[in-house]
């Protein structure tokens, strides 16, 4: 069985900011909503580019290849594919 926990579920459009609702950069502290492990910001940029792209929850390479059913390398493969063709969420610092 496949598993749902990476489905996109939209929330409510909120009507007024407040100065509690701001919240850091995506990558200030940020781990695996599954594990708990630390991310980096790679694997931030990557659950952005293949869950959803104004995601608040982020996953580890590891949660993310189970969830598709792909290995961590197939992930590494798309994130240097990725920064090679320059999309922003990635920092091109290297392509290996």
């Amino acid at each position: 069985m496949r598993d749902t926990s990476l489905i996109y579920a939209p929330k409510k459009a909120k009507t007024a900011t407040s100065d509690s609702d701001k919240t850091e950069s995506p990558a200030a502290g940020s781990v695996c909503t599954r594990c708990g492990t630390s991310l980096s910001h790679d694997e931030i940029a990557l659950t952005k580019k293949l869950v959803n792209r104004g995601t608040t929850r982020y996953y580890c390479l590891s949660c993310l290849a189970a969830a598709f059913e792909v290995s961590e390398q197939d992930l590494q493969n798309k994130i240097r594919f990725f920064k090679r063709i320059g999309c922003t969420l990635f920092h091109p610092d290297s392509y290996e």
